[in-house]
């Protein structure tokens, strides 16, 4: 057996006990062999990656286990590990609350929406309004058609004149002329004559029909009629489509393009739409190379400011991206730089000695939340800066992802006049086996569907962004659940709709 010695702020999560005895071959088996035992400790003491918290230090036998060791170091029967809180001089660190005392996903929501409210308005031209939020209601001041019209060729007529004429027995009128559209016809219609008309056209004074081309024949001047049309047949009436006073569409509502041609059909320019909410994304880590540049050495592709990016244009934002080095003094800057209207981070989220950013937040503003009951994205946080909600997001590009859904995603939404709720398409399907879930953590589950079925590909594995590619989309587990049972139905939120199979 191997014994763990845990700190005393993590023993009520093991049953009050300070040494926990458990077996495994290597530090991260006997780690994960004392969660299996006391299911409690699991989000307090590994992190994402399964590993011992940041926060936390680990000595076997007297000497230090790093991150980057804990997968390799063997253990034997009789050794004991030692866990401490990596926290000098006994000093509080506002870091630290939230990892003792994990929110719920739903406080961190509250927590993330408070205060928050929809931007002031601005106008934009009918051509630069598509997927814009309307600011208010808009009501026709004018009629749509404003005038009657053909809404067919043939020719505008006196429909008492076309009675009792058939193939058989044609009646003759009077051709005069032809009305265009874009044209006023150049006179009235009287008892007995024909107009030439386009679809489309003004019906000229005196007539009240429009037959069909094809029920006619014109030589020179003379239109033969070869079946009666009824009065009012193939006329658009003034206000048919639109009338003045109408309400066409509503405040809220996301522009589009068939909106767009509404609008512009009443001529309703410019357009008063939300403003869009300015969102500066800061992501920092001295290993981060450029987008679109190629991973070399031990440096990384910084894959978590495009993401956030498009993230950010979907839910109606615009992103202004800072990308720094790990240097405390730019970090400050950035963060106390006036003018956005959210900020989120991506990266230095944690407790490590280079997890900067919950205590600037904090120095800076409020740190409301630190420290979530889910998986993955444990490390997130909350907090304000003035005015600005800011969104403390993992590094690792599966967390950012989550906690961007589950918290920057609702605020920038709301900022914007957009629907707080996931922006997915959702089906209900059942489990093609069981998922396996913790009581007291959220879990978001990367699953693909097949065939009808719902099939779990992952909830660990916080640095694995090709899982979440891979995944038709996720169920969420609530934290009161251990998971479901094989066969029962889930609510999968589809990333694309056109990858269900």
């Amino acid at each position: 057996m191997v014994t763990i010695r845990l700190p005393e702020m993590l023993r009520k999560y093991a049953s009050d006990l300070e040494f926990v005895e458990t077996e495994g071959g290597t530090v991260v088996d006997v780690l994960r062999a004392a969660v299996e035992a006391h299911p409690n400790l699991e989000i307090r003491l590994l992190d994402d990656e399964g590993l011992l918290h940041g926060h936390l230090s680990l000595f076997h036998e007297g000497r230090q286990v790093l991150r980057d060791e804990q997968a390799a170091t063997v253990v034997a029967s009789g050794d004991r590990l030692d866990v401490l809180i990596s926290i000098s001089g006994g000093a509080e660190d506002v870091r630290m609350r939230g990892f003792r005392h994990r929110s719920t996903v739903e406080e961190a929501l509250e927590a993330a929406l408070d205060g928050v409210e929809r931007l002031d308005s601005e106008v934009a031209g009918i051509g630069r309004c598509a997927g814009r939020v309307l600011a208010g209601d808009v009501s026709s001041s004018v009629n749509v058609p404003a005038f009657r019209r053909a809404t067919m060729d043939g020719y505008a007529v006196f429909a008492e004149d076309t009675f009792g004429a058939s193939a058989y027995n044609p009646l003759r009128l009077t051709a005069i002329g032809e009305s265009l559209p874009g044209s006023a016809p150049g006179r009235p219609v009287e008892r007995g004559e024909a107009m030439r008309i386009m679809t489309g056209a003004p019906l000229p004074g005196g007539a009240d029909a429009v037959l069909r081309a094809e029920d006619a024949n014109q030589a020179g001047g003379v239109v033969e009629v070869q079946a009666p049309v009824a009065r009012d047949r193939n006329v658009g009436r003034i206000g048919e489509d639109i009338e003045t006073g109408d309400r066409v569409l509503a405040g809220g509502r996301r522009l589009l393009p068939q909106d767009v041609g509404l609008l512009s059909s009443i001529g309703h320019n410019p357009v008063s739409v939300v403003r869009r909410p300015l969102v500066r994304v800061i992501v920092s880590g001295d290993e981060l190379l450029e987008p679109g540049e190629q991973p070399h050495g031990t440096s990384i592709v910084d894959s978590n400011s495009p993401m956030l990016t498009a993230l950010i244009e979907r839910d109606g934002g615009i992103a202004e991206v800072l990308r720094l080095a790990d240097d405390r003094a730019a970090m400050r800057e950035a963060l106390a730089q006036p003018g956005a209207d959210v900020i989120v981070t991506a990266g230095a989220a944690s407790v490590g000695t280079e997890d900067r950013v919950p205590l600037l937040v904090g120095e800076l503003g409020e740190l409301k939340i630190h420290g979530v009951a889910m998986r993955p994205s444990s490390p997130a946080g909350v907090g304000r800066i003035d005015r600005a909600p800011v969104l403390i997001l993992p590094g690792n590009p599966v967390s950012c992802l989550v906690a961007y859904d589950f918290f920057a995603g609702p605020v920038i939404r709301r900022l914007g006049g957009l629907p707080e709720a996931w922006p997915y398409p959702s089906v209900r399907l059942p489990l093609e086996k069981r998922l396996v879930s913790q009581i007291g953590r959220t879990d978001y589950a990367r699953v693909r569907v097949e065939d009808g079925l719902v099939h779990p590909i992952a909830i660990s594995g916080a640095s694995v962004l090709s899982s979440v590619t891979r995944a038709t989309g996720f169920v969420v587990v609530p934290a009161g659940l251990e998971g479901y049972p094989e066969g029962s139905e889930v609510d999968v939120q589809i990333y694309d709709p056109s990858g269900i199979s």
